[in-house]
């Protein structure tokens, strides 16, 4: 599908991605967890991949690497990426598209512990929300739905009246599973995904429009 597929439908709120959806970090993930990778003899280029779109302690702890305290592993790794910002971007139109939203409708639910969230948002000069769910709030990670629905709670709606925007396949899972309609957003990614959903490259052809009886996404294209 493509953004010829949006959804036509309002929703009573939009929630979103960070990494990969909203701003561009996959440069300051990959170099810390480059680092990581070579520092406990995993193969990079294999390795890499399975960091996007999930909780770093996740991520470690899937690994099963003795005496490593997937925790301990995730914290330094979360303060060398909060120390790399430098080269963080907006997703082209991102920033245009969250500032139209009322403030009340629409929500970040990210994978970041909340301190490396807002450090990033403040990086690419994004707007922060009233709500962000981040990775210290909930027992599941993505691709379990946990973020997703208690995104949707906090806002007072139901998931299955809200619209996901995710890119990576861990959150896209996460969105079905919550039972949210979900946008997939390509801006980062390097080869086409196969999916069911529509899918965006970025923002800059789209207009927020919002109105009581709810938001609704609409395409310049």
């Amino acid at each position: 599908m493509t953004a010829e597929s949006l959804p036509t439908r309002r929703f009573a709120a939009f929630l979103f991605d960070m990494d990969g959806t909203i701003i561009s970090s996959i440069a300051s993930a990959e170099r810390a967890w480059t680092r990581w990778a070579q520092a406990h003899g995993l193969d990079v280029a294999t390795f890499l991949p399975t960091i996007h779109g999930v909780r770093s302690v996740d991520t470690i702890r899937r690994l099963g690497l003795p005496g490593v305290d997937p925790e301990a592993e995730a914290a330094s790794i979360t303060r060398a990426e909060i120390a790399d910002v430098g080269d963080i971007v907006e997703i082209p139109g991102a920033r245009a598209f969250l500032r139209a939203l009322p403030p009340e409708r629409w929500a970040i639910v990210t994978s970041a512990p909340r301190e490396l969230a807002l450090r990033r948002l403040e990086a690419a000069a994004m707007p922060v929300p009233a709500l962000l769910i981040a990775a210290e709030d909930i027992g599941q990670g993505k691709p379990a739905p946990d973020c997703f629905l208690l995104g949707a709670r906090r806002l007072s709606v139901a998931t299955a009246d809200c619209l996901v925007f995710e890119d990576a396949p861990a959150g896209i899972r996460a969105g079905e599973a919550a039972g949210a309609s979900v946008v997939v957003v390509t801006a980062t990614h390097h080869a086409p995904i196969e999916t069911r959903h529509a899918t965006i490259p970025d923002y800059r052809a789209l207009t927020a429009d919002a109105a009581p009886e709810g938001l609704r996404v609409v395409s310049g294209d």
